[in-house]
């Protein structure tokens, strides 16, 4: 059964001078303020589209992972994951690099990196990102 998640932003002023929130309607887990100059220069206790992404794309990597190594009989104890997006103002998004490092007993190095780059391109949120270049650091701590 397929599930739906829902955002919404409220905006008010022009992209430079004004500024939004970001309510999670779904979950009721908050509102954060958006502002361009917190996408384009430093957070300042606001948050980005590209923060937001991150934070999905490392969940979602995550568990696929997870999921992965347990199929494979070696469940991991930790995962560390982080995501960034690099955003260009002017450009757009121009990559996002996956960094993880995970306890995982019965696995060597070369097998979590097998397993970690099925992750990625299999997450479905690598997958709806396709068309942005995903990298990826795997090691066992």
């Amino acid at each position: 059964m397929a599930t739906v998640r829902t955002a919404r932003t409220a905006w008010q002023g022009n992209l430079l001078d004004g500024s939004g929130e970001v309510t999670f309607a779904s979950s009721g887990i908050g509102q954060f303020p958006v502002s361009w100059p917190a996408r384009s220069e430093e957070p300042n206790g606001r948050t980005s589209p590209e923060e937001l992404i991150a934070g999905a794309h490392s969940a979602c990597f995550s568990m696929a992972l997870s999921h992965g190594l347990a199929g494979a009989g070696t469940p991991p104890t930790k995962l560390d994951v982080q995501a960034e997006v690099t955003f260009q103002p002017g450009t757009g998004i121009t990559g996002i690099h996956l960094t993880v490092v995970g306890e995982v007993p019965g696995l060597d190095e070369a097998g979590f990196v097998k397993a970690a780059e099925d992750a990625k391109a299999n997450c479905p949120v690598s997958k709806a990102l396709a068309g942005t270049t995903i990298t990826l650091s795997a090691k066992l701590a």
